[in-house]
This record gives C-alpha cells, structure tokens and sequence, in this order.
C-alpha cells in the first residue's frame, strides 16, 4: 500500500485515542497506540472487555507500562499481506479490537437502506426482479421516507395505508414503526480486523457489504468508544425470508471491525458520531470494477442512543459489553455483471470504509469455507490469558 493510503488507516486527529488487540505470537494481546507505536498493555488488563469497563480507561490507554511492538505501519502492511493467505499461526497481524463483547446489529435505520430490504423481500431472492420492484415502491410510496420520524403519528398513518395497500413488510415495521431491527451479528472472538478476509455464503450470489459505526459498549450498557464495521449481507438468502436472517449474516468472517476502537473523550464524543460520514470503495480483483458509496449517519432515522436503549436495559443485559453496528444507507444498486441484476460481490475485491474521525477498514472479499476457519473462541483465549 502507498503511504497516503496507510496514513488514512488511522484517524486524522493525531491525539485520538486508539485501543485494540493484535495477535502477537501464540495468542492476542490488548494495545494502545501511541505517536505511531503500538504499546502492548495486557499485563494491566487482559480483554478490551475489561478495558472498556474500568473507569480509568483513558489514563490506561494514554500512559500505562508496557512492551513496545513497534511502530504500527509495519502491523497493518502484514495485516493486508495476510489477507491474500490463510494467517499464519504464529504470524503478527491485527484483530478485531473487541473480545468478549455480543456483537449486535441495527437493520433498516435509513430511509434508502430500508426500500432496498423491502425490494430483496419482493424479489425473493432473484436480483433480475429489483430494478422493476424498486420503480414500482418509489411510485406507490410517493414520499421521502427520510423525512419520517418511526414510530411518529405520519409514520403509522403510512403504516396503516400499506397495509391496506396489501405492501406492508417486516422491513417497514422495524424502518417506520416503534421498535427497531435488533439483531445478534457474531459471536465473541468470532470478529475479522483489519486486512482480514471476510467470506461470503456458498450460497449466496446477491451480495454486497454494508459500511457501518460500530459502538463499544461497556458492561453497563453505555458507550465508550467507536470503530469502523462491514456488516457482510447476503441479499438473496435474507430476501427469501425475514428468517432466514441468521443464515444471511452470521457465517465464518462475515462481520469485519476495526482497525481500531477509537474511545470518547472531550474532543470525540456522540455528536462526532452523529455528524461522520462513511465512505466506501469496493474494487474489484478480477474485473477492474469500482464502486464508491457513502452513508452519512446525519440521516440515521434513529438516534444512536435510541438503539443503544433498544439494545440494552432492564429487559436486556450484555455484562461483557456489546459491540453496535448502527447501520447503513448504503445498498449498491450499480449493475456490475448483467444489466438489471444490481451490484454483488467478487472473490478478490476490497472493500474500504473510512471515516476521517475512525480511520479506515480494508477488507477482501472471498468464500466462507474458504477463509480461515474461526478456531480461537472464549475458552482458549481464557486458558491463554491463565497460563
């Protein structure tokens, strides 16, 4: 990678505060980056779990002892060059910077991405059926759904004239009614980072990924910090069915965070998230395709904190944390292979997600069965950590 595009890997305020965990060795352990370095930190706290739950994070991150690793340009260039390869056991290379947390994903919080769910629905599956379904919606919704407060008293009025229509969806539901989409993405441990591959579906011919803000959350349910998410969707087998979500989103590297938390402090907090704008590349390895999109959290039809409090309270508790995948505008509607058929993956593309305030995400893309089986779960990194 040239050196302006590595200098993008990191956030552009130079003071921001960065935790994550690299795998170093035999096994991960917890860093923080400071002026270029990466400073090892497990001898203070074992899991970014923990790290996010201790008051006294900032200060941890900021000055506490530890083995240098060196410089942190080195680590994402073999980070990338893994990508191509299964990763070497013992090889250095970063990882997804959470451990312990439920990774949890919002659905249909945009306007745009909440028409494309509902045309995967119509289509069944089939991708040649989109761009005749996706004039017809826009024709009998006549309205900018964006301008829709959910849950208010125009968004159930609407709600009501759709069903009447015989075009409700569980996809308006959660878009326009009260409760939000809520879903479990991955597992703890089961989280791709920084240069990893991510993997699509054997089944799956209708795909695309989803740039996201992904909040770290502590084991009290509030948030402590940011990262950058790809949330690897399926379009055809979740089109089939709603219920087949599960199958759609949670296979062997389809949920890819990092490059690294970015925690809150005075000069990063909510509102910064509230204002980002993510910004996607897709380039293709086989066919020189490009495609660039953008999500801009400013038309978010829910708070953050609206999801949070959706996700987690009295009816719902996470005591490791939870990741918060905040979702997406962005759904691809670009023909690529054949006109009328939308945009879907290649084996061999990357994907980059960068937000000047997080840094960026580069991923490629290729088949689940093919990538790196996910080996290292809870009870390895526990008997890791009590060695």
């Amino acid at each position: 990678m040239r050196d302006i595009e590595l200098s993008r890997c990191l956030p552009d305020d130079p003071d921001a505060t960065l935790v994550g965990r690299v795998w170093r060795g035999d096994g991960p352990r917890i860093v923080a980056l400071r002026g270029g370095e990466l400073v090892d930190i497990t001898a203070h706290v074992g899991t970014m779990s923990a790290l996010l739950d201790r008051d006294d994070r900032l200060a941890l991150a900021r000055g506490a002892g530890g083995i240098s690793l060196g410089a942190v340009k080195p680590w994402l260039v073999q980070s990338l060059a893994e990508s191509a390869t299964t990763p070497d056991e013992h090889g250095n290379r970063l990882l997804a910077p959470c451990d312990l947390q439920v990774v949890k994903a919002c659905g249909v919080t945009f306007a745009v991405s909440l028409l494309e769910r509902v045309i995967e629905e119509q289509a069944a599956g089939d991708a040649s059926k989109a761009g005749a379904i996706r004039a017809r919606l826009r024709e009998l919704i006549g309205q900018d759904l964006s301008k829709i407060v959910p849950g208010s008293e125009a968004a159930m009025t609407l709600r009501e004239e759709l069903m009447a229509r015989g075009q409700w969806s569980p996809y308006l539901e959660v878009g326009i009614g009260v409760d939000a989409e809520v879903f479990s993405k991955a597992a703890p441990l089961s989280s791709v980072g920084f240069g990893a591959n991510v993997g699509l579906h054997a089944a799956s011919s209708w795909n695309n990924p989803e740039p996201e803000v992904v909040l770290a959350m502590d084991g009290q349910g509030t948030p402590r910090g940011a990262a950058l998410g790809n949330d690897v969707n399926l379009r055809d087998i979740e089109g089939r069915s709603a219920l087949l979500l599960g199958k759609a989103k949670d296979n062997n590297g389809a949920c890819a965070i990092g490059p690294f938390i970015r925690l809150f402090d005075d000069d990063f907090t909510m509102d910064t998230i509230r204002q980002a704008q993510v910004i996607m590349r897709i380039e293709g390895g086989d066919d020189g395709f490009v495609l660039e999109g953008r999500s801009d959290m400013r038309e978010i039809s829910r708070d953050p904190l609206d999801l949070v409090k959706q996700t987690c309270g009295r009816h719902h508790q996470y005591p490791d944390g939870f990741m918060l995948f905040l979702g997406t505008m962005f759904s691809p509607g670009e023909d690529r292979d054949a006109p009328g058929q939308g945009f879907t993956h290649h084996v061999g593309d990357r994907v980059s997600i960068h937000t000047p305030a997080l840094g960026t995400l580069i991923n490629r893309v290729d088949r689940s069965h093919a990538i790196a089986p996910w080996q290292f779960g809870i009870g390895a990194l526990m008997r890791y950590l009590n060695r």
